[in-house]
């Protein structure tokens, strides 16, 4: 496959935005998000990538067809979400850049896709003066029923690229998962790095 990766800014975002969105409800409705999504909640929520001057969105592109992509901001643009898993780390929100969603369809998985997203978003912190990454996972229980067979999480691969978790800072979001009806509230486990 050709892939290509570039970042998304100005009139390209705008053009990629519902895109965008239709792929992060399609990849998040599997385990462990089950995430019931809605395009409406996906464009209001992805305004704020648009909004962050120091945001960045990193498309994966198989010809003109948007099949992954990377966000992430300064994390004080997320401070109503994360300030409270944050006040007891030492870390300043100034000083940490959050690795927001990598979402990639399934059919292009395995092909170093997820290096190139952590590497793009990590290279922008850099440049940004961020001194930590971090970014957070979905907590769900081991006998989940809708956790699929053979299902292998991704912390072999975050931990190789030099994140662990970070004890105690977990947020918590509401969101309906695939099949409910109402929203329920989901820990989600912040996962970090030293620049």
């Amino acid at each position: 496959m050709s892939l290509t990766l570039r970042p998304l800014r100005g009139p390209d975002l705008d053009a990629a935005l519902d895109d965008l969105a239709r792929l992060r409800i399609a990849v998040f409705r599997d385990w462990p998000y089950i995430y019931e999504g809605s395009l409406d909640y996906e464009r209001a929520y992805l305004e704020s990538y648009r909004a962050s001057a120091g945001g960045i969105v990193v498309g994966a592109f198989d010809g003109a067809r948007l099949v992954g992509a990377a966000t992430g901001t300064p994390l004080e643009d997320h401070a109503e979400d994360f300030a409270a898993a944050f006040a007891d780390t030492g870390l300043a929100l100034s000083e940490v850049f959050y690795c927001a969603e990598s979402v990639l369809l399934p059919a292009y998985r395995g092909q170093g896709l997820g290096h190139r997203f952590f590497d793009a978003r990590e290279a922008h912190a850099r440049a940004l003066g961020r001194r930590f990454s971090a970014f957070c996972s979905v907590i769900r229980p081991g006998d989940h029923p809708l956790r699929p067979a053979g299902y292998r999480p991704l912390d072999p691969f975050w931990r190789a690229r030099g994140y662990a978790p970070m004890p105690g800072v977990v947020a918590r979001f509401r969101w309906t998962d695939v099949g409910g009806t109402e929203q329920t509230e989901k820990e989600l486990q912040f996962w970090g790095k030293a620049l």
